[in-house]
């Protein structure tokens, strides 16, 4: 597979976020758990380290385990470092989303990446996928240029009334532009919680359920650190910063669209590395979504 090693992104990309964006300031200024989450399960499915700057969730054949922000967002820069699950992962997903409810509602909007598991040896699948009250069936699918249980990794979105950018330690893997077409399914009206769990679903994750989880390499763990926040907070009855000022780099022109370098990247991306694409599967879609005939480049 090709690769390409520095230009794959690095200092290019980091230097218009600082330069062009302004310095990426948190509004979850503590990355302290409590501070910024609640979590779902039993107690031995969590863990945090001994100064509270990495917790893990395990999944087992009694639990999974999951977590929400305690705050909503609409719009901004949104960031995690995970480790993922070792070895033998199979039928295991660690998800890491955005979402409007704190439940699988039917009307809910989504950004998600899904982390299928894998039989050892066999390579991690990454899957995205973006819901408008409750409709989905966007995904995509990519492999991954590194391992990503042998290191914490950063994965991203860059969510604007523009377009949502699903990002990659800083690569952008996937543009999801806004078409403003009489369909409209593009989630911009909702705030949304961040979630992150820990779950079976050995029906489908793995080579479409043929690969089952093996309960004999319980507990599953995957690990968190780093958590960014950089958008707007959501206040009832509505924020201040609710509609389009610019006055906040992540809704700002440079932000609406890849930059140069970003493009770049991009390509070598949908040459290299995407597995599935909703947008070209015509047995699926014989009449393809408009959002299939707007370029991501634009």
């Amino acid at each position: 597979m090709e690769r390409r090693a520095c230009s794959c992104f690095n200092l290019f990309f980091i230097a218009i976020l600082f330069t062009l964006f302004g310095k990426l300031s948190k509004a979850a200024d503590s990355n302290s758990f409590e501070d910024n989450f609640s979590k779902s399960c039993p107690d031995n499915n969590f863990e945090t380290s001994d100064d509270g700057s990495t917790w893990s969730l395990s999944l087992d054949k009694q639990a999974g385990c999951g977590f929400i922000t305690k705050q909503r967002y609409r719009f901004g820069w949104f960031s995690m470092k995970l480790k993922l699950v070792g070895g033998d992962s199979a039928g295991v997903v660690t998800a890491y989303y955005m979402c409007t409810e704190n439940a699988a509602g039917p009307e809910r909007d989504e950004l998600d990446f899904e982390f299928l598991g894998n039989r050892s040896g066999q390579p991690y699948l990454l899957q995205t996928n973006v819901y408008k009250n409750g409709t989905g069936g966007r995904e995509m699918r990519h492999s991954l240029w590194f391992d990503p249980t042998e290191d914490f990794h950063s994965y991203s979105i860059l969510w604007n009334n523009h377009q949502i950018v699903f990002f990659v330690d800083r690569v952008p893997i996937r543009v999801y532009k806004n078409a403003n077409y009489t369909n409209n399914f593009f989630p911009n009206e909702k705030p949304m919680y961040l979630f992150s769990s820990i779950w079976n679903a050995d029906d489908w994750a793995t080579r479409g359920g043929l690969e089952r989880t093996d309960w004999e390499k319980a507990p599953f763990v995957s690990s968190y650190k780093d958590f960014t926040a950089d958008g707007c907070q959501w206040e009832d009855p509505f924020p201040a910063c609710v509609s389009t000022t610019t006055d906040n780099w992540w809704d700002q022109y440079n932000a609406w669209h890849l930059s140069e370098g970003n493009k770049k990247d991009f390509a070598w991306v949908q040459r290299n590395l995407v597995i599935y694409d909703y947008c070209k599967d015509t047995e699926r879609y014989p009449t393809l979504p408009e959002k299939c005939w707007l370029s991501p480049w634009d």
